[in-house]
């Protein structure tokens, strides 16, 4: 028998840093956010004995250990081994063969989603009785405490739900709004929007970390640009459900200019030569995915205009990225 896992990565329109400590307790964070079709895959097969074998093609990396041995980090596979910490006293082993559809760090929440995946496929062969808010918290633990992995709390409750959500985050819980829109309007969103990559990734913690060190020296900038963007986030689910569309993509652009005040690493000379360029030839809006610095541009493109700015970013280096919306979430499923 096999268990097979299958969690989407995530595209963040607004609200990305809100979703962070300390500012989610003091005054709560909203994102607004869909999956797309881009995913993290784990397989896991169980064992006779009680080894424990894992492949992830992420990082070109195998590793094998016993079940009962003391798995310690040491910067190698540190996030599989967090996850495997959390079943210390099972005894049987099993083998585990990863990858992902985006390389860590680069804005679509791949670490996260692995996370979920892994968890995804120990719920299924243990049939353990964790709800999905259970899991994506529990995934949010494993990175952000067990790890202290500097983040947000938005890329687990994403990967785990799925679709177009509204989430809100408070000190003591999450809760995931699931957003009923149109597939008219979902079709139009779709066509309207360009992903591209930039060639570079990221490690998103240590801009998350100045992110939160201007939050705790109360910098008026920072505090206002995330309160500016909780406003933003809310008008942008108002604008997609009603089916505003050009209105979201000026507000795109608004959030992007607000996130820009979080900290300075968030981004570059050459993201913001490929954002000015977008712009010229006629994006309404914007953004970097993730906590910023590199990974996939997002942009809210007029239809007849698309194409001519896909091809003015491919000349600069921008790879262009085809993808469509992804509604299921985390699936699991047993193949015999």
């Amino acid at each position: 028998m096999e268990i097979r896992s299958r969690a989407p990565l995530r595209i963040s329109f607004a609200g990305g840093g809100t979703d962070i400590e300390p500012y989610l307790s003091e005054k709560g964070g909203v994102v607004l956010s869909t999956t797309i079709n881009r995913y993290s895959y784990g397989t896991l097969l169980p064992r006779t004995d009680q080894e424990i074998q894992i492949e992830s093609l992420d990082v070109e990396m195998f590793a094998k250990f016993l079940a009962s041995q003391k798995l310690d980090f040491n910067g190698q596979l540190d996030l599989i081994k967090a996850v495997l910490r959390k079943f210390e006293g099972w005894k049987q082993g099993f083998s585990l063969f990863l990858h992902s559809d985006a390389p860590p760090g680069s804005g679509l929440g791949s670490s996260s989603t692995m996370v979920v995946t892994l968890l995804g496929l120990f719920r299924q062969w243990l049939n353990l009785p964790w709800s999905n808010y259970d899991l994506a918290n529990l995934a949010y633990e494993i990175e952000r405490v067990d790890l202290g992995i500097r983040g947000g709390k938005q890329d687990q409750y994403a990967a785990v739900f799925g679709g177009f959500n509204f989430i809100e985050f408070y000190h003591d819980q999450t809760i995931v709004n699931p957003l009923k829109i149109n597939p008219s309007i979902l079709n139009e969103l779709e066509y309207h929007l360009l992903l591209c990559y930039t060639g570079k990734t990221r490690l998103s913690a240590n801009i998350i970390a100045s992110q939160v060190e201007s939050y705790l020296k109360k910098e008026k900038s920072s505090l206002h640009a995330l309160d500016q963007l909780k406003e933003i986030t809310i008008a942008m689910k108002n604008a997609l459900l009603t089916g505003r569309l050009n209105q979201f993509g000026d507000l795109l652009h608004e959030a992007w200019m607000q996130k820009k005040q979080l900290a300075g690493a968030i981004t570059t000379e050459k993201i913001d030569t490929l954002y000015h360029l977008a712009l010229s030839k006629g994006a309404l809006g914007g953004k970097i995915l993730g906590a910023g610095g590199g990974g996939y541009l997002l942009l809210y493109c007029p239809y007849n205009k698309k194409h001519i700015i896909a091809s003015e970013l491919e000349r600069v280096g921008a790879q262009i990225t085809r993808f469509s919306f992804d509604t299921q979430g985390l699936v699991t499923w047993r193949v015999h």
